[in-house]
């Protein structure tokens, strides 16, 4: 079962969302950097941002690689490789940039919220004057 993980950069928080298989069907093909309707996931007037994600094996997505096939790169550093010397290079596999059937794991980031209405704000009642504490009205 794909699972959608939604990121909010305003309150930086995230939510994991599962969806069913019928539901990634219309995914298939959203490459990274596109934005979608929220309704999705159960987000409805929200625009979400697909920035990645990860097959079955934990395989990653990467930008750079078209299509959704697996690919053997190699990599200098960036999604899928941190070097731990500076230059290094390494060959790992990847996934494109293109959501599959095979894709689990996808991260989205909310671009757009619903444009809340705003109510109208009831007047302020004026606050009671305060009472003189007991004191100073026994000693009158």
């Amino acid at each position: 079962m794909p699972i959608l993980i939604i990121s909010d950069p305003v309150a930086g928080t995230s939510q994991r969302v599962e969806i069913e298989e019928s539901k990634l069907r219309t995914l298939v093909g959203t490459r990274i950097g596109q934005t979608i309707d929220g309704s999705i996931a159960g987000m409805q007037g929200y625009q979400i941002k697909f920035t990645g994600g990860t097959d079955k094996d934990g395989i990653p997505m990467r930008p750079d690689v078209h299509g959704s096939a697996k690919s053997h790169i190699v990599l200098t550093g960036g999604v899928g490789y941190n070097p731990e010397n500076k230059g290094e290079q390494k060959r790992k596999v990847v996934r494109g940039n293109t959501i599959s059937t095979e894709t689990t794991f996808l991260n989205f980031v909310i671009t757009e919220a619903p444009k809340k209405k705003k109510k109208a704000e009831p007047t302020p009642e004026p606050e009671p004057e305060e009472a003189k504490p007991e004191e100073e009205q026994s000693s009158n």
